[in-house]
């Protein structure tokens, strides 16, 4: 079976498709297809002027016109398209996710902070995890920062803040919003195990890889301070020249660097795993689980 997801957020579009394959006995195995990514930036649009302008608009239009194809070609069967923070706050998000409809085909659905969570969850995020610890699960988008806390192998707590690496290129993020993730944090983010933390987002994946951790091992924090402090003090180019950054990337990590800082600090969390799972993973696993209960 084929199944596609495409996750539409503040700094790009993806679109991935699985195939999945089910044993008699045994887990059903996902396997990726091909993923592609397309950096739409629509959080510089909204978040600045409040809805999407003409340029980005047409960028949408022709990224779900290719997606859409891509779904043909690969014979998808079932999908789910979401779009998150900034289509959530676009002014015209409700007319260009219509056109988006007459023009592709693909039917956009506008996901809350909670619901993007609660995708992750999808993955499966919980299932895996040593019960001598707690965990903070963190996603870092465009347009918000989604916080997880497991404990004991359940969910207790989850939140969304509107603080996104695009706001924050924009200087969108008032000492107001850090201050309640800060106390929200303190309040919330306490066991008497220890808490280490999960992160999943391009910037952190990228992050990981530059610090050369090995697979299913921690990352020290100390690798998110020393690269804040390296990559902030020099411009996107030579960021790009110095790491071997996309501009795309190279701009947008500064930001993610510092919103992944303070929550660790206010957490007082010195480790974090960076599995390679998104909002995309969790549609699609949330699709599937749909189709199994049906049966």
């Amino acid at each position: 079976m084929r199944i596609a997801a495409i996750d539409i957020g503040s700094n790009a579009a993806r679109l991935l498709i699985n195939e999945v394959s089910e044993h008699k006995k045994g887990k059903p195995e996902f396997m990726k297809l091909n993923l592609l990514r397309i950096p739409l930036r629509l959080g510089m649009d909204v978040f600045s002027n409040g809805e999407i302008g003409p340029e980005r608009e047409k960028m949408v239009l022709d990224s779900m016109k290719i997606f859409s194809d891509l779904m043909k070609i690969y014979k998808v069967e079932h999908y789910r398209a979401c779009a998150t923070s900034a289509m959530r706050d676009a002014k015209n998000g409700a007319e260009i996710i219509r056109e988006v409809k007459n023009t592709s085909g693909i039917d956009i659905e506008i996901i809350s902070g909670d619901e993007e969570a609660t995708l992750i969850y999808e993955n499966h995020v919980a299932e895996g995890l040593d019960k001598d610890f707690a965990y903070l699960y963190i996603d870092v988008g465009g347009g918000s920062t989604e916080l997880t806390f497991y404990e004991n192998g359940k969910m207790s707590y989850e939140n969304s803040f509107n603080i996104g690496t695009i706001r924050l290129m924009n200087g969108l993020v008032t000492d107001d919003q850090w201050k309640e993730m800060k106390e929200e944090i303190r309040k919330n983010i306490n066991s008497k195990k220890p808490v280490v933390a999960i992160g999943s987002g391009g910037n952190i994946n990228k992050v990981f890889s530059m610090s050369k951790t090995k697979d299913g091992k921690p990352m020290s924090t100390a690798y998110l301070k020393k690269y804040y402090k390296e990559m902030n003090e020099l411009t996107v180019a030579e960021r790009m020249s110095k790491f071997g950054l996309r501009e795309d990337r190279a701009d947008v990590l500064v930001p993610a660097l510092e919103i992944f800082n303070n929550v660790m600090n206010w957490g007082d969390i010195s480790k974090i795993f960076v599995p390679k799972i998104s909002v995309a993973d969790g549609l699609i696993h949330s699709i599937y689980d749909g189709l199994q209960k049906k049966k």
